[in-house]
């Protein structure tokens, strides 16, 4: 299937501002599953310079500086993607201890992951919300996995909310009301709790159904020895597919952000964005 992409950001200001560099991520990741065919990236005003980088978590960055004073930053990003056959299924968790939960990764292993088993304090509510599905799931890693991205997506009615950083866990537990983002964050930190390493995905998620309406999309990824990073969505319950299209990893989802930088000057901002999604 070949998918094009189009995503416009825009950021008009009351008032003309210095724009101070910023850094865009729009650029989706070419995956075992997803062919990048085209990425064209359009920006307004002209910077002075800009460059396509790969962060210190292996994402692509564009970087980009700027002179005068303006009243608008538009960004339109462009991407033509081709979708390969895809069996979420064609792994094998290796060594067998990582069949169940809690498991213990490698002391090598554990380095390059410490920064996606950083945790933060999340509540007893919220601990054992996760104990009860390990226990139905009988400790097993992929059940458990699978059941929790589900008993989410049961538990909790979700919202749009198109700006703002993601509540934090307990606060997304308590509301049973949550972004994708929120939902993914929650179960990222409830991940770590069960020693797992997991991390905050931004991208796009195509769905063919009538009239459909997009916006970014947020998902979470766990590390499993013998399958990598695999994806699970909290928001539709469901393990990701080759219909997910990731741009960028990390584990805080500040690093995630598809626009940051900041102006001089005194200005207020209206944030406007629409996102198209078709097969073409």
């Amino acid at each position: 299937m070949r998918i094009e992409i189009i995503h416009e950001t825009e950021y008009t200001y009351d008032s003309a501002v210095f724009l101070e560099p910023h850094y865009f991520r729009f650029k989706p990741r070419q995956t075992p599953y997803v062919e990048l065919s085209s990425f064209n990236l359009e920006v307004s005003p002209e910077p002075m310079g800009i460059s396509e980088q790969i962060d210190g978590e292996s994402n692509t960055v564009h970087f980009s500086w700027y002179e005068g004073m303006h009243n608008k930053l538009r960004i339109n990003a462009t991407s033509i993607l081709v979708t390969k056959p895809y069996n979420p299924f064609n792994f094998l968790l290796s060594p067998s201890t990582f069949n169940t939960i809690p498991f213990e990764y490698s002391t090598n292993l554990k380095k390059l992951l410490q920064p996606s088993l950083e945790k933060i304090t999340i509540g007893e509510a919220l601990i054992r919300y996760g104990d009860l599905i390990a226990d139905s799931a009988k400790g097993n890693t992929l059940s458990f996995l699978i059941d929790l991205t589900q008993q989410i997506h049961r538990d909790f009615k979700l919202e749009i909310r198109d700006i703002g950083e993601p509540y934090l866990p307990d606060e997304t537990f308590r509301l049973k009301q949550a972004s994708c983002r929120d939902l993914a964050w929650m179960q990222i930190q409830l991940l770590r709790h069960f020693g797992m390493a997991a991390r905050f995905v931004s991208g796009y998620f195509y769905v063919d159904v009538e009239k459909p309406k997009y916006e970014l999309h947020g998902w979470t990824e766990v590390f499993l020895p013998g399958a990598g990073w695999i994806g699970y969505d909290p928001s539709n319950g469901i393990r990701t597919s080759n219909m997910y299209f990731p741009i960028c990893s990390s584990a805080s989802y500040q690093n995630t952000m598809p626009v940051s930088g900041s102006v001089r000057g005194g200005a207020t901002s209206i944030l406007t964005t629409q996102l198209e999604i078709n097969v073409v």
